[in-house]
């Protein structure tokens, strides 16, 4: 069932800043054979491409589609995953890669669930497909491609803004929010994190960072960020990130990992294992991370341990 929920007076405590920067690569990366696969699904891992339709279908958490309402044009079409626990969970915004909303990104958000998180996986293409539809409105990868091209910064900003007043909003929340995205995503959230202060923290997976200094000058949320060994077109502006937000103090964890390639928590038997081994390392640093920003009872589960 869809539900429209207002968030105006919400958005209204969010602190107002420039525009985030934009990940502006022309395609996600093609995926890397098929090479190496895991014997088995480890269950306290993310799904893979494949593994995530299962895992939705499976899940013994409570998942819904909401209508996430802007102050004008579509409403954000966003599937949001309750955690099963006592006391009041941080919000996670899940922002997908170039593909738009998919099962895999959806099983991730079943993923954090698992660990305690309330997770909100919007379709950032709302409003953007035929007749005001979404990404499963716009038919093939390309024509994905090309509408999520179309976001603007300044449109990306007013979407995830809208979207983390709503999680403010759900009673179960502990008011912290963290964002977490992958790809173009990673990109997303890592700009969002330098222009808006009230996210709480930011994880960024292998997401093109802002090159030129004077985006990092209003900088102050903490930022993780996972990075394959093998894509260098991201990772040559790590040097960049890690001098402008040393400077200001702010707190900035890249994490190479060698052999891995690009989208590699999607792609998890590429690169002959390096990509899967990437996952083993970097899935528990981001819920080590999120849970020491955001989770004040530190709830430490064994998903955590791989």
């Amino acid at each position: 069932m869809r539900i429209a929920i207002a968030v105006a007076a919400a958005i209204a405590g969010l602190s107002a800043s420039p525009a985030l920067a934009q990940d502006e690569h022309a395609a996600h990366a093609a995926q890397s054979a098929q090479t190496s696969a895991p014997a088995a699904r480890n269950a306290n891992l993310p799904p893979d491409n494949d593994a995530a339709k299962d895992q939705l279908a499976k899940s013994p958490r409570h998942g819904e589609w909401v209508d996430i309402k802007m102050a004008s044009g579509a409403p954000i079409n966003s599937y949001v995953i309750y955690p099963e626990r006592s006391s009041k969970a941080p919000v996670v915004i899940v922002v997908h890669d170039i593909g738009g909303m998919s099962d895999w990104i959806r099983g991730i958000g079943d993923q954090l669930a698992k660990e305690g998180f309330i997770a909100v996986v919007p379709d950032l293409l709302s409003g953007k497909g035929p007749n005001g539809g979404g990404t499963s409105s716009l038919g093939d990868r390309d024509q994905v491609g090309q509408a999520i091209r179309t976001l603007t910064p300044d449109e990306l900003k007013s979407r995830l803004d809208v979207i983390m007043a709503y999680g403010k909003t759900l009673p179960s929340s502990n008011g912290k929010t963290g964002t977490v995205g992958f790809c173009w995503g990673g990109g997303t959230v890592f700009g969002y994190a330098l222009n808006q202060p009230s996210v709480d923290a930011t994880a960024s997976y292998y997401g093109p960072m802002p090159t030129e200094p004077s985006a990092y000058e209003k900088a102050k949320t903490p930022i993780l960020g996972l990075y394959g060994g093998n894509d260098q077109r991201v990772n040559a502006n790590i040097p960049v990130a890690e001098t402008e937000l040393k400077k200001r103090g702010v707190s900035y964890a890249p994490n190479i990992f060698d052999g891995a390639g690009h989208g590699f928590l999607r792609n998890q038997s590429g690169q002959d294992g390096a990509n899967y081994k990437a996952v083993q390392q970097a899935w528990p640093k981001t819920l080590e991370f999120f849970k020491r920003n955001l989770d004040a009872r530190g709830n430490t589960s064994q998903s955590s341990k791989t």
